[in-house]
């Protein structure tokens, strides 16, 4: 039996003065799914993210969450809904702590401050950042600000959560544990649409990979329907043995 669909994504199209960044873009994903987004540079991965996410509007086409269309709607009540991002760029609060970052998260779904850092002591030691909570997040390492940020994220209570390249810059040790995160909070019930150019990453990770190309969704797949296609190894591949040797 087949999860229900908790994002549609239809026939999306965007342009930036005559540019085209996104023509014609379907996508979907089901509860407690793992679904992976990869492209070369420029191929619209992060302008999709901030389409569903209402940072930008879409100039054509239908974005669903759990039967509600998304557009129109501010970034902060897309998020009260239950679909959460992260940034390709981190920005911290760095003048306050890490357990105040994740608290402005928590603030999402509660006015109370007890319960808001309750749920940022919960997130810091799930994401195992709980020993620098009261350290400045300026003082945090690149992983670390990586963990912070998804941890803010997670915060605001996330049916679907979306992660822009969580992994970029870390070495392979982090990047597992990274994985390992990430398969935990499927299993806690969140759906979860990827952004990552490791590849490893990508085919290890995900139930479903959909593949843009130059603003269109050019394959979608398993890992195997992807790594075969023609036009996602003249795309982005370049040749079909280096599909599991990248990243």
């Amino acid at each position: 039996m087949e999860s229900p669909t908790l994002l549609n994504v239809s026939m999306v199209s965007k342009s930036f003065r005559g540019l085209k960044a996104l023509t014609d873009v379907s996508l979907h994903i089901a509860e407690k799914e793992i679904v992976g987004l990869i492209g070369p540079n420029g191929a619209g991965k992060t302008t999709l993210f901030n389409l569903i996410s209402g940072y930008f509007q879409p100039d054509k086409g239908r974005i669903e969450f759990q039967g509600e269309s998304l557009v129109g709607l501010k970034p902060h009540k897309i998020c009260r809904l239950g679909l959460a991002r992260t940034f390709q760029i981190v920005r911290p609060f760095g003048h306050l702590t890490v357990l105040e970052n994740v608290a402005v998260g928590a603030f999402n779904r509660t006015g109370s401050a007890t319960a808001a850092e309750r749920k940022a002591w919960e997130i810091l030691e799930f994401i195992r950042l709980k020993h620098k909570a009261l350290e400045p997040a300026f003082s945090l390492t690149t992983p670390d600000r990586k963990r912070l940020e998804l941890g803010r994220a997670l915060a605001t209570d996330p049916k679907l959560l979306l992660l822009d390249e969580v992994m970029a810059g870390l070495n392979p040790t982090e990047k597992e544990e990274v994985i390992g995160l990430v398969r935990q909070i499927r299993d806690k019930g969140v759906a979860v649409l990827i952004i990552e150019h490791a590849m490893r990453v990508i085919m290890g990770l995900s139930d479903r990979i959909s593949v843009l190309n130059y603003g269109e969704c050019i394959c979608e797949g398993d890992k195997d329907t992807v790594c075969t296609d023609p036009r996602v190894i003249q795309a982005y591949l370049g040749n079909a043995n280096d599909v599991t040797k990248r990243g």
